[in-house]
């Protein structure tokens, strides 16, 4: 009966084991990677454009890395949500200045589709009958007034 019960606790650890090496987080290389790549699919980057975009987003997932480390750590500060979206904004807009013509129009339909929860391979295509969803843009977003106005 001991044994039954040593193989079945071995069983369990080995499986969570297993299930804790794939749920690894990604490192900050292999996030970088993963995105110069999906922009490159888009936007047909040359070479230098690939470097620049490369830095831009490492530096932004080593960021974004140390934050998540703080918050699992449970020694995260509020400013740190702040520090996130910023980050975001500051690359984007750092990736919007190495882009060209129209890959610039084609990153902003690529940021509309993540903020939107959406990618160009979950399009569904419309069935007879029924009416396309509308959707706000980003636009919006971006031409706000700044804070002061608003609250005024």
């Amino acid at each position: 009966m001991k044994r039954v019960i040593f193989l079945f606790l071995m069983m369990v650890g080995l499986g969570v084991a297993a299930n804790a090496q794939q749920n690894k987080m990604p490192t900050p290389d292999e996030i970088a990677k993963k995105n110069v790549e999906d922009l490159d699919k888009r936007l047909k980057l040359n070479d230098t454009q690939k470097s620049v975009i490369y830095r831009y987003t490492y530096e932004q997932a080593k960021e974004q890395a140390e934050m998540i480390k703080r918050q699992q750590a449970g020694t995260s500060r509020e400013e740190d949500v702040d520090k996130f979206y910023k980050l975001q904004n500051e690359t984007s807009k750092n990736i919007r200045g190495v882009l060209k013509g129209t890959q610039t129009a084609e990153y902003d339909k690529i940021i509309e589709e993540r903020l939107s929860g959406k990618s160009a391979k979950n399009k569904k295509k419309k069935k007879k009958g029924e009416e396309e969803e509308v959707e706000s843009d980003i636009k919006g977003l971006l031409s706000a007034p700044p804070l002061e106005k608003q609250n005024q």
